[in-house]
């Protein structure tokens, strides 16, 4: 008995060598970098944490909403998608983690996508009882249209874009016709964006659809209106959203669910930094507060990553264990 005793003293310190790295070492892993800016800074900021906090070998791989779901949906890779808007792949993603073939992690986004038409923050303030899409709707004077101040505007997304559709359906369905307003065609993304950045250069009235998290929104501080009915998804799918709606009716952009989803085979391998993985979200003010200083600074997702993981620290040291963010804080 002694003799198994000292046997397990003397193996003590080799296990407790072991184990940590056991358990942090999860392997190779591929990550999708989404091809707009939120989705590939998440990405990065991944990489930089499962690499230098639990020694994972991290590749990543060019990625978009429905080619990256299908692959991991299809051929367990990538390993990881960071920011998946998966209102769009809601039913086959249902299936594929009922089916044993992909895991839902962390909610990216803690208070998800967010459509809607804003107002700037500063006019907001000036009027307080503007607080519904029906209210801003009784006051053209404070929207005036770029081509006829006489008249209120409402800023469209650029054509070809599914909000143009949304926006024109609800400009019709809450009548900004005849409350006097027309529908502005931005045009352009740019185009849009600038209408925002000179409207805030003016302090001028501005209406208009925007989501978030965006650069411009974390530049720019807007106000969204609330519409004054809940979302109706039955009905935004058969007409909110279409071309043809003849005669639509109030409704409220859904609100859209933005998760870190992984395949099976990635959650079983990645040990603890699968507890990373399933902790970690940032907001949206957050996140457009990174993005604004990525296009002032002319960044791209590596160097806004960074700029991230020094800036935010309170933040991402909250999703790991004081051992794994010494090992990321070292490394920056």
């Amino acid at each position: 008995m002694k003799a198994n005793l000292a046997k397990l003293m003397l193996s003590l310190p080799f296990a407790a060598l072991a184990a940590p790295a056991f358990a942090e070492d999860c392997g190779t892993v591929s990550i999708a970098e989404m091809n707009w800016a939120s989705a590939g800074v998440a990405a990065w900021v991944d990489k930089v944490i499962l690499e230098e906090g639990y020694g994972c070998d991290v590749t990543l791989v060019t990625g978009d909403t429905m080619p990256t779901f299908t692959s991991m949906n299809e051929k367990a890779e990538p390993d990881m998608a960071p920011e998946l808007w998966v209102n769009a792949v809601k039913n086959a993603l249902d299936a594929a983690v009922a089916e044993g073939r992909m895991v839902i992690a962390a909610p990216l986004l803690s208070d998800g996508g967010v459509e809607g038409w804003w107002i700037p923050k500063y006019l907001a303030d000036a009027h307080p009882e503007i607080k519904t899409v029906a209210d801003a709707l009784e006051h053209p004077e404070l929207f005036p249209a770029p081509e006829d101040p006489s008249r209120g505007a409402v800023h469209n997304c650029p054509s070809g874009w599914n909000c143009q559709i949304s926006t024109a359906n609800l400009f019709k369905a809450y009548d900004a016709e005849t409350k006097g307003f027309d529908l502005i065609d931005t045009g352009s993304a740019a185009g849009l964006d600038g209408s925002i950045a000179n409207a805030y250069e003016r302090q001028a009235g501005w209406l208009g659809y925007y989501w978030a998290p965006t650069a411009i929104l974390g530049k720019y501080e807007m106000v969204a209106l609330d519409w004054g009915v809940p979302n109706d998804k039955e009905y935004w799918d058969a007409c909110t959203s279409q071309a043809e709606c003849e005669d639509p009716k109030p409704n409220a952009y859904p609100i859209s669910d933005v998760f870190t989803v992984v395949t099976k085979e990635f959650a079983e391998k990645a040990g603890v930094a699968m507890n990373y993985v399933q902790t970690r979200k940032w907001d949206n003010q957050t996140v457009g507060q990174v993005l604004a200083w990525m296009d002032e600074n002319q960044g791209n997702n590596e160097d806004t990553a960074y700029y991230f993981l020094e800036t935010y620290k309170d933040m991402w040291k909250s999703w790991v264990s004081p051992e794994v963010a010494a090992k990321v804080e070292a490394a920056l």
